[in-house]
């Protein structure tokens, strides 16, 4: 039986994001008004674990940012910025009872299983909106988000996209997937 893998970077690993998600950061000014650098290393710096959910958000093709701050709890929000849905996190049912409920045809996970194993959640619908306040994102794609309970228990799952420079909020059932589908991570740091 193989160990579960520890998440945790490597000092060169660490200093490599750092690296990327500075750069990020300095070329994006539009998406985080306000927010100084520094004071997000200070706290990236602290967070060993969340520093390895950014990597496997970097790895997945998400290309992760600041995307705002919370002032009541002092974290920031890191979100995949990404033009289009993160290419590595395709193709994917909404949550595991979906994916269970297929008897043929079966992706490879689904958009939850995956969140949960990145250590990160999928956009809410208002998190969604904000996002594509910032650019015009899933212009080609779309991106399974955080559907509400009394929607999910009725078998339906939202995604969101963007077309003809609106952002489009639309259901579709739960265990569907499609090759221009993924999911979009936020992490709060």
């Amino acid at each position: 039986m193989s160990a579960t893998p520890k998440k945790t970077l490597t000092a060169a690993g660490r200093r490599d994001l750092l690296a990327i998600l500075e750069n990020r950061f300095a070329e994006n000014h539009g998406r985080h008004a306000g927010i100084q650098w520094q004071d997000v290393v200070e706290k990236l710096e602290k967070s060993g674990a969340k520093l390895w959910s950014l990597q496997r958000m970097e790895e997945t093709g998400g290309e992760p940012d600041v995307i705002g701050h919370d002032p009541e709890t002092g974290e920031f929000l890191f979100a995949d910025c990404s033009a289009q849905s993160p290419k590595e996190r395709m193709s994917l049912c909404y949550d595991r009872e979906a994916l269970e409920s297929r008897k043929e045809h079966r992706p490879a996970n689904s958009a939850m299983d995956l969140a949960a194993e990145m250590g990160v959640s999928l956009l809410t619908e208002e998190e969604y909106r904000h996002l594509q306040q910032l650019s015009e994102f899933d212009t080609k794609t779309s991106s399974w988000l955080k559907t509400p309970d009394d929607v999910r228990k009725l078998g339906g799952a939202l995604f969101g996209d963007r077309r003809f420079g609106r952002t489009f909020i639309y259901h579709n059932g739960a265990q569907s997937y499609y090759n221009g589908r993924g999911f979009r991570g936020i992490l709060r740091i």
